[in-house]
């Protein structure tokens, strides 16, 4: 599988990577035979979160992982402090909570250092400075090898592009969520690569979407438009071609994203996102007509909710 630098660090990660968030107790050894089969087919980047069931999934992931520790990158993200009866959390971005997380995160990944640690959210009224400070002492530490952000807020974005050392901001980016394509331009100039989460937007952009509610929504679109328009997909793409591999083309025809970190509750769905690179990348017109269907919004606001 191809790989893309991410930023200007050394990290080189697969164009298609394992949001491990959609890994879970239920699925028991189901969650082995995805992790394994990414691997087998040259997936490198591992995405994970402290907040995922309350760090078993960073339990885990360093489990499964561990073995081929020096051949990964395993990214994994903080700053969201559980309550103590763990039915909720808080938004903690300050230096000492950052360092001790990131040390308890170390710990369940059964590793000495992180790949890519990213800021889970944050907002322009957060202690900016102390956080990036936080970051750059866990980089001079040897804990943490690079640092991103997880957030869709542009103000935060970009005060963290011009004053820290953020390699990735990671944002939902999809088909049918084209918002984050306002930043691209900002984001090349600084460097700074996305990291594409959701890109087949809850299922909405796959098969699936034909058994869901035409009354429910995402974003602006109802569940009828987006059947709608996927009509059309169709008529446009292969008729051997899924549609959660055109909206993975669709992603990655961006150079700036330097992975999808698509999720996969199964074997079987991971090997359909892999069999996207069995086949030919979009050309700029076939994009250019995926566009067309599902036009770009822009941010309404630059407070909207925790990424």
């Amino acid at each position: 599988m191809n790989k893309r630098r991410i930023g200007t660090s050394e990290l080189y990660a697969s164009e298609l990577g394992l949001g491990c968030m959609s890994l879970s107790p239920d699925l028991g050894k189901e969650n082995e035979n995805i992790v394994k089969t990414a691997l087998d087919h040259g997936i490198n980047y591992f995405d994970t979160a402290d907040l995922y069931n309350f760090g078993w999934n960073e339990e885990l992931v360093g489990k499964l992982l561990k073995d081929v520790r020096q051949d990964i990158i395993l990214a994994t993200k903080g700053g969201n402090e559980w309550n103590e009866s763990k039915d909720s959390w808080n938004w903690n971005p300050s230096k000492k909570y950052i360092k001790s997380a990131l040390k308890e995160s170390l710990r369940r990944l059964q590793t000495d250092y992180i790949d890519l640690y990213q800021l889970h959210g944050g907002t322009i009224e957060d202690p900016l400075d102390e956080t990036i400070e936080a970051f750059e002492e866990l980089v001079s530490e040897g804990l943490i090898r690079y640092y991103g952000i997880s957030s869709i807020r542009p103000n935060t974005i970009s005060y963290y592009a011009e004053h820290s050392n953020i390699q990735s901001v990671m944002m939902q980016y999809s088909l049918l969520d084209r918002r984050p394509e306002e930043l691209f331009p900002y984001l090349k100039t600084k460097g700074i690569s996305v990291v594409a989460r959701g890109p087949i937007a809850k299922g909405w952009l796959s098969e699936k979407a034909f058994m869901k509610n035409r009354g429910d929504k995402f974003l602006s679109y109802t569940g009828f438009d987006i059947q709608q328009q996927l009509e059309k997909v169709k008529e446009l793409i292969p008729k051997d071609e899924k549609l959660t591999q055109t909206a993975l083309k669709f992603i990655l025809s961006h150079s700036i994203v330097a992975t999808a970190a698509a999720g996969a509750s199964s074997t079987e769905q991971l090997l359909e996102n892999i069999n996207t690179f069995n086949s030919p990348k979009l050309t700029e017109s076939e994009r250019k007509e995926l566009e067309a269907l599902f036009p770009a919004e822009i941010y309404e606001s630059h407070r909207v909710q925790k990424a």
